[in-house]
This record gives C-alpha cells, structure tokens and sequence, in this order.
C-alpha cells in the first residue's frame, strides 16, 4: 500500500485546468492495475524566449480527452488495451515563489515521485512543463543505465546559461555526471554552439541531426533498433524536434525539423525486447486556443505507449 501522502503531491486531473485526466478512457484503471502512471508537471520557470510551457499539461490532456479517440488506428487497438494508463494528475507546485525555490522543491519532489512509482513497478510519464524537468527524473532513474533516446532541436548540453546552472537548456550537460554519453543518442538537432557540440562529441554522444534524419531515415531507425535491443531505455521528447510549422506554441521553434511521419519510423524501429523505464514529453505550449501541440504531443504519446517496450 502507498501513504496517502504520496498522492497528496498531486492536484488530480479533474481539478487541474484542463479538467481532465490523459485519454480519459472509457474503461477506468487503478493506480494498482496500471503499468503506466502519468503526471504533470506545469513549469515555466526559466524559459529565455517564447513563455508558455506551464500549459503543457494542459494541452496535452484537454487534446487527449475531448479530441483524440484513445483507438490507436494503426494498431488497431485502444490505448487502454496495450498500455494500462493511471494520471496522477499535476505535481502541486509552490506559489509565489521564484524559480530557484520551485527547482529546489521540484529536484527533493521528482526523485521522491519516480523513486516510488519504480518500486510500484510503474513507468513514469512526465508531462512538461520545460526542458529542465527531465534532469530530475533522469537523474533519479540513472541507477537503471538507461539508454536515452532524446528527440529536440536543441541539445540542451549548456554548462549554464544566463548565470543559471540549471535551466531549460542545461539538463543534459548535467546528466552526463549520471549517465555515461555513449549512452545518449539526440536526434533532430539542429542548433547548437561550439561548446555544446564538443561536449556532445567528447563524452561520445551519438547525433543524428534533423538533415541526417531527412537524408537517411533508415539509417537512424538501424542504428535505434540495435542500439535498443535488450536495453533499458528513456525517452525524452522536446515538441520542437518537430518541424516549425507543426508547433505554433512552443518557446524556441526552429527550422528544418522532423514531420510526423519519420518521428513515427523511429519510434516503431526501437527494438521490441527494449524496455522503457520512463519518458517525458515536454516544451508543449497551448496559446490562443491552439492545441496543435497538444494534438501532436498526445499522438506522439500513444504511438511510444502502445509499442511492446512500454508493455
């Protein structure tokens, strides 16, 4: 049994903004039966240019529930029926404090979360909120030698930026004090500075860039099934992998991206003896009424969630 104080860290789906929990199946499942636990987390903390990520959650439930059929068409199944699913709904975050007291509770809270879902034996799904989240939960899943698969334009390999250690744009920079960079594969990128590109080059990390992508498909998706075969795995998902157009929302959309269609090869050439361990989907903004991203961000999402490693 869990203490009660472990859901006492989350605003339920129902009372969040979006009022919804994620898919919002037909069939309901408890947190015991569920494979999958879903959460939240709306932080737009540090963001340097676009505002708008605290709405991710958001996006990407209110677009799940009330637009998007949970039957996956190319599996030919109900989301449900491949991947339990139980939305914890949004980590309750400090109000009215800056941002390095809300980073400090998130860096104690995020670990407490995964630390316990992994013991319950259930993948955690974190729903963003911006880029830094995923330091956190990576972090506390480091000791399960994942293997990251990390779809952005950006490799988010800064030391610091703008006096801050960490920040949207510094996560994986940090990762590598946990996690060794042959173990990291970033795709889609496509702006960077020198820096960041000799880190990524001198601790071994594999890129496949977005014309790489464009110009050899197949030879990104070989070297994911091999790479993947038998390992643990982590998936982190900025939205602006994905080309300009397809995300109005997000906060540093660039050019050149990834469309729907080769994120889709990719994520199906993950080898099906892999086993995911986590995942996080974030950078997804909602401004104006327009839930293309959480559209996107939600398909994305239950075409990772009904392959056989997320089983």
């Amino acid at each position: 049994m869990l203490d009660k104080g472990f859901f006492d860290l989350f605003l339920v789906p129902e009372k969040t903004r979006a009022g919804y929990s994620f898919a919002d199946t037909p069939v309901r499942i408890s947190f015991q039966e569920a494979k999958v636990a879903v959460y939240g987390v709306p932080l737009d903390a540090t963001t340097s240019f676009g505002k708008g990520t605290a709405r991710g959650p958001e996006a990407i439930r209110l677009t799940s529930a009330r637009q998007i059929e949970t039957f996956v068409l190319d599996e030919k199944a109900d989301i449900y029926e491949l991947s339990p699913i139980f939305d914890l709904g949004d980590i309750k975050m400090p109000k009215g404090r800056g941002a390095k007291t809300v980073l400090a509770y998130l860096d104690r809270t995020i670990p407490q979360v995964v630390s316990t879902l992994r013991e319950k034996d259930k993948i955690p799904v974190m729903l963003g909120g911006e880029h830094t989240l995923s330091y956190y939960q990576l972090r506390a899943l480091a000791g399960e030698k994942p293997f990251v698969i990390h779809f952005d334009a950006h490799r988010d390999m800064k030391a610091e930026y703008e006096g801050m250690k960490f920040c949207h744009t510094t996560p994986f920079y940090h990762l590598l004090e946990y996690i060794p960079g042959e173990d990291f594969v970033q795709i889609g990128i496509r702006q960077t500075d020198r820096e960041e590109n000799d880190t990524a080059i001198k601790s071994g990390v594999t890129t496949f860039d977005a014309w790489q992508v464009h110009d050899d498909l197949e030879k990104v998706a070989d070297f994911l099934a091999k790479k993947t075969a038998g390992r643990n795995i982590y998936i982190s998902f900025d939205i602006d992998a994905y080309d300009l157009p397809y995300v109005p929302c997000t906060g540093t959309p660039e050019p050149y991206g990834l469309d729907p269609f080769q994120v889709l090869r990719l994520i199906k050439a993950i080898h099906p003896s892999a086993k995911l361990v986590g995942m996080d989907m974030v950078e997804v903004g909602l401004k104006n009424d327009d839930y293309r991203e959480g559209a996107l961000a939600t398909q994305t999402l239950l075409r990772i969630l009904s392959r056989k490693y997320a089983r």
